[in-house]
């Protein structure tokens, strides 16, 4: 038996990078996964997988724009129908939003950044807490960077809007302090994703650690037995 058997877990972000990689883990220890992201064939070819890690369970999928509030109201209503609760939430989508010097962003480009990065988190959090306040043991884990820490010219969008769900997320967490609700940021610090080859364009991805290498920190802190609140972990 897994160590998330039958734990029901929602991840964003989850048809490619971090998320693929974290359903295929979660699958493998038993988890019965949601699985949101906004392209429905991603989606399909992250399900098979999942299936094979699972022995032939599959996910519920989700394809929308986290960027929509309403379906996240509306993913809500379904889970609470279908499940009656929630026992993981991984946030983990996100963009980078440009590199460029602040006074040369494009305001379209720092409000994208921020709706995904930061406001779709807090709508989760405001349709999901519900959900996870009827497990015996909810868990949350937002997926941030270590630029939301350590200043860096020409990160601006990416760099703000994590720093600010950080603080999102500790807010959060002290709220659920006398709850069976436990909610934590996660950095994964430098992996081989889409997301770093955007940024790092002359990086050499194969000296660079895989997503699949830090999947077991999520199940760490996923586990029913996490007693962590509010607190950062740098994988």
């Amino acid at each position: 038996m897994g160590r998330l058997q039958d734990r029901i877990a929602l991840i964003t972000g989850a048809s490619r990078g971090i998320g693929a990689a974290v359903a295929d883990r979660f699958a493998a220890e038993g988890a019965r996964l949601v699985l949101a992201a906004r392209t429905t064939g991603a989606l399909e070819e992250i399900d098979d997988q999942v299936k094979a890690a699972s022995g032939g369970r599959g996910a519920t999928l989700v394809p929308f724009d986290l960027r929509e509030g309403d379906k996240i109201d509306e993913m809500a209503a379904a889970l609470a129908e279908r499940f009656g609760r929630l026992d993981i939430l991984v946030g983990n989508a996100g963009i980078l939003g440009g590199l460029s010097p602040l006074a040369h962003t494009e305001p379209a480009q720092w409000q994208t950044a921020m709706d995904v990065n930061l406001t779709a988190n807090w709508r989760l959090i405001r349709a999901l807490e519900p959900l996870l306040r009827q497990s015996s043991a909810g868990r949350a884990i937002f997926v941030t960077s270590g630029v939301a820490r350590v200043a860096l010219p020409y990160w601006g969008p990416y760099a703000v809007s994590k720093a600010a769900l950080e603080m999102l997320i500790r807010t959060w967490a002290a709220e659920l302090e006398k709850t069976p609700v436990r909610a934590n940021i996660l950095d994964p610090g430098v992996i081989r994703t889409r997301m770093r080859a955007e940024a790092v364009p002359g990086e050499d991805p194969e000296t660079l650690p895989l997503p699949a290498s830090i999947a077991g920190i999520f199940v760490d802190l996923a586990g029913a037995s996490c007693s962590l609140n509010g607190e950062t972990v740098v994988a």
